[in-house]
């Protein structure tokens, strides 16, 4: 029974994650979609290049939509690390989109507006699942629910090592000039 409980609790907490995930995959889809319908259909940049416009734009909404809403409660790294790690990752998503538009596109010969339309949306969901799971896996990581926001505060100041998503290392004091209170100062 206690297996059923802490199934019951996980699957709880997954739900609020899934909902923000998805209201900021639903407006960087719009991005990604619209941009490469209007690029490729109205503007004639042509079907490849188009897509990639638009997940760049995408990308950029939805970094900042993962990194300061949907996984705000985890521990975050180095900034510079995880737009890398987030940038990286999408650009597997946009290949795996790439690739249901090229085999559509290329090895189907369907070239119409509507076949286009719907290997950008296949390849989307495809790179979305890979993006979500792999988000939570390399970038926007697990930690102790009270420390993940002060760790990703500190981490951002230097204070403590983004990975340390202890306890201890969410208050341990910067460094000694910055202590200003000597009862503040760590017991040694």
């Amino acid at each position: 029974m206690p297996r059923m409980v802490s199934l019951r609790k996980r699957f709880a907490e997954l739900i609020p994650e899934l909902a923000k995930f998805g209201v900021v995959g639903l407006i960087g889809s719009v991005i990604d979609l619209g941009g490469a319908a209007y690029l490729h259909g109205t503007v004639g940049i042509g079907p490849m290049v188009a897509k990639g416009l638009s997940i760049i734009a995408a990308t950029v909404v939805t970094y900042l939509g993962s990194r300061f809403w949907t996984f705000r409660h985890r521990a975050n790294q180095a900034l510079l690390r995880e737009g890398a790690l987030f940038v990286a990752l999408n650009v597997v998503g946009l290949a795996i989109a790439e690739c249901v538009i090229a085999i559509v596109t290329y090895g189907l010969d369907m070239k119409g507006t509507l076949a286009y339309n719907a290997a950008s949306v296949a390849g989307t969901g495809l790179g979305t699942i890979f993006r979500y799971f792999s988000y939570k896996k390399w970038v926007f990581l697990a930690g102790a629910p009270g420390a993940a926001v002060a760790a990703g505060e500190a981490a951002v100041s230097g204070i403590v090592d983004a990975a340390d998503t202890s306890e201890e290392a969410a208050v341990r004091p910067g460094p000694p000039w910055e202590i200003l209170d000597p009862a503040d100062a760590p017991r040694r």
